[in-house]
């Protein structure tokens, strides 16, 4: 009698995503409630097609001038494609990113948020953002002051950006959990909803603790050289 052929193993982006489905049913939450944004910075259009061609359509880059050089051509033949910028964004490439990007996760100083104000005005485009809060209180990483949430989300909407959640990158080397639930109580007391938070390696955590987007880059495309 034949043996039963073993299935087929998972490609990354199979992995992902029924590991954020499980983590979701652990919380009970729905799966279609968490977006999976694949983080291609530095990767080129080559590694980028295998999993447009597997359904991803969510992608994250770094910087302006990568996004420029690498998706307008990809968006042409994918015009379904949804761009997200999870980099910092100096203000003299808000125009820049705003007539590109269809999502801001890093806005986290109120001079940013005058020139993304006056650039989704001049564009026609207003592009929902996430306030990055720097959760960890590190020198060396962008975001905003925990204490200093309250007043930029108010300035953020007095410049008619729409604000749609919160964003932060834990202290690397530690548990991240309370960072994440700590951003979500944020948000709760700031009244808003989405929470762009986990990467690679903790997104399971987050998702359990209310991720509302993921940002996953090696996990999907290997290391980067």
């Amino acid at each position: 009698m034949d043996q039963p052929e073993s299935s087929a193993p998972l490609t990354p982006l199979a992995d992902i995503r029924a590991r954020i489905a499980r983590a979701a049913a652990i919380a009970g939450r729905d799966p279609a409630s968490v977006e999976l944004v694949a983080i291609s910075k530095t990767h080129p259009a080559e590694a980028i097609l295998p999993l447009i061609g597997q359904g991803q359509r969510v992608f994250g880059e770094n910087r302006v001038q990568e996004a420029q050089d690498k998706w307008p051509a990809l968006m042409e033949a994918n015009p379904d494609i949804r761009l997200h910028l999870v980099g910092q964004l100096q203000s003299n490439k808000a125009e820049d990113a705003a007539a590109l990007f269809d999502c801001i996760h890093s806005l986290d100083r109120p001079s940013l948020v005058a020139a993304l104000g006056k650039a989704m005005a001049k564009a026609g485009r207003q592009v929902p953002c996430f306030v990055q809060v720097n959760i960890g209180a590190e020198d060396q990483k962008g975001g905003c002051a925990i204490a200093e949430v309250p007043a930029l989300l108010v300035q953020a909407r007095e410049a008619q950006i729409p604000v749609v959640g919160l964003m932060c990158v834990p202290p690397a080397g530690i548990e991240a959990a309370p960072f994440f639930a700590l951003l979500a109580k944020i948000a709760a007391d700031n009244g808003v909803d989405q929470l762009s938070m986990g990467m690679s390696e903790d997104f399971e955590t987050a998702v359990m603790l209310g991720a509302t987007h993921v940002r996953v880059g090696s996990a999907l495309f290997g290391l980067r050289g």
